[in-house]
């Protein structure tokens, strides 16, 4: 199973305070927009989200189909196949979005309850 692209998803307070202090850290600002109230920064092959208003605390993300640099890969595991196999396997699948093709997301938690975002954009 190909779970894509790997960041840090970040629920902050302020959008424009977290940009700063992670640009201190060395991160630039490689995709999202500030007035939509996210922001993907990245250091070498780390990405981290930061995202305002929209999810409290932090939250794994994997995206199907992406590179590390968000660029399509050729062959990768179908967002909806990886939503079957955790299934199949026990696991509790929570809001669920997208059709029967392209754009699809869901969550899952580990033991612990931290949210895992599975989250494919094609």
């Amino acid at each position: 199973m190909d779970l894509g692209a790997f960041s840090v998803s970040l629920g902050v307070k302020d959008l424009a305070t977290s940009q700063a202090f992670y640009e201190n850290l060395g991160f630039q600002v490689f995709a999202g927009q500030i007035d939509h109230n996210y922001l993907i920064l990245k250091n070498g092959e780390t990405l981290i989200g930061l995202f305002q208003g929209m999810f409290e605390g932090q939250m794994l993300t994997f995206n199907p189909g992406w590179d590390q640099t968000a660029q399509n890969t050729e062959n990768f595991s179908d967002v909806r196949e990886i939503k079957a196999k955790l299934a199949a396997g026990g696991i509790k699948i929570e809001q669920e979005q997208g059709g029967e093709t392209g754009p699809a997301s869901f969550v899952v938690h580990d033991p612990d309850g931290l949210p895992i975002l599975i989250d494919q954009h094609r």
